[in-house]
């Protein structure tokens, strides 16, 4: 099974509730690594939150595989198994931009074969949530030392290609203090874009209304619960749903004075893209 070489931006905070959603192609219990490399790919995107700005400082993405011993892997951080990725896109970027099919490229690179069972994220010191205009800093408990850390389970084989999107789940990962301050609690879906369907589409505000209504677009089915913002133009993209049948619910800003719009039935197809087409309100 060939997977395209991308980590995302979007879902690589959810690491304190994550719901995995990659069928892996190996056994969970094989360890060691093989000889060559594999690809492997990094994107990052957002599903909604009630902000104005969501900055977070990426300073690291770290993969671990099992059965190294020192020394072995390049790139291996104290010895234990953990391998920094190479070339990995540092920088301070504003979650609530990567909404409508927008994700943030973290790392691109070759790594090598082995059982990888968890990736993590390293922060910086520079992170932050803007409520109402106001710039207040966001608390990484263990962000900067031991990471944000999701697991992956899976045997990267030798001339495979392996992506990953990682969707941070804005409105579920902060937390309001009682002193007023805020820490981020991550909640991150992690999806491997090669089995899962992806839900695009275009929603379309009544004649006569005001431009730039931004809308939540949320897919639901058993056991399944994704959502997206709209972008400027009503574009929308929902990633890495698993095979199903959905219901599709449009719901508009709560001053827009339009009505909620839900569509039926909707099929997701493994490695398959539903396009609606445009969805008139």
């Amino acid at each position: 099974m060939n997977y395209f070489k991308d980590l995302t931006l979007k879902g690589l905070f959810m690491a304190a509730i994550v719901s995995f959603t990659f069928m892996s192609c190996s056994d969970d219990d094989s360890n060691g690594t093989g000889e060559g490399t594999a690809s492997l790919t990094v994107r990052m995107t957002d599903a909604p939150g009630d902000y104005d700005a969501v900055h977070v400082d990426v300073q690291d993405v770290q993969i671990k595989i099992e059965g190294v011993t020192e020394g072995e892997v390049e790139g291996e951080v104290e010895g234990d198994g953990w391998v920094s990725l190479e070339n990995v896109q540092t920088g301070v970027y504003d979650l609530l931009t990567l909404t409508g099919g927008v994700t943030q490229m973290l790392a691109d690179t070759e790594v090598s074969a082995g059982y990888v069972s968890e990736m993590r994220l390293i922060l910086g010191t520079e992170n932050s949530v803007t409520v109402n205009g106001e710039k207040k800093p966001l608390n990484t408990p263990s962000a900067q030392q031991s990471g944000l850390k999701l697991k992956i389970n899976q045997d990267f084989e030798a001339g495979e290609n392996y992506a990953y999107i990682l969707d941070f789940d804005v409105d579920e990962s902060i937390v309001t203090t009682g002193n007023g301050g805020y820490i981020l609690k991550p909640v991150i879906r992690v999806n491997a874009e090669a089995n899962a369907g992806v839900v695009v589409g275009t929603v379309i505000d009544p004649v006569g209304l005001e431009t730039n209504i931004q809308h939540t677009v949320s897919l639901t089915g058993e056991g399944v619960n994704i959502s997206a913002y709209t972008d400027s133009e009503g574009n929308f993209s929902l990633n890495g749903v698993p095979a199903g049948t959905y219901d599709l619910v449009v719901t508009p800003e709560a001053d827009a004075g339009i009505s909620v719009f839900t569509i039926t039935d909707v099929e997701v197809e493994p490695n398959a893209t539903t396009d609606l087409g445009e969805i008139e309100l």
